[in-house]
């Protein structure tokens, strides 16, 4: 049991290197219903603890990806806005609205 714990506390410490703010509340969100999940299933063989702490691992991490997915797609899409607007083909380059906790820009 504890073999297992200490792996998935360096999966899920691994998989946070994609840190935006979509990756952080995915992170989160994927490892409590992974938790829930887990704990639901492994509660069936008669080992419960084991099946939310598994869960919960590979919930942070398809949590992890799919809001770094999203991060990406947000991304491009104000990239792509800033370009139409003119700011991308006169050498002129635009200011952020501001950061994201990251460090991030993030345009309006």
């Amino acid at each position: 049991m504890k073999n297992i714990v200490l792996s998935l506390l360096a999966i899920v410490s691994i998989s946070s290197c994609a840190t935006g703010p979509n990756a952080q509340t995915g992170t989160v969100v994927g490892a409590l219903g992974g938790a829930a999940a887990g704990g639901i299933i492994g509660h069936q063989s008669g080992r419960g603890l084991e099946g939310a702490a598994i869960g919960a691992g590979l919930g942070a991490l398809g949590g992890n990806a799919i809001g770094n997915a999203q991060d990406q797609r947000n991304q491009q899409y104000y990239n792509q806005q800033r370009y139409n607007q003119g700011y991308g083909n006169q050498g002129y380059q635009r200011q952020p609205d501001g950061y994201y906790p990251n460090g991030q820009p993030y345009w309006r």
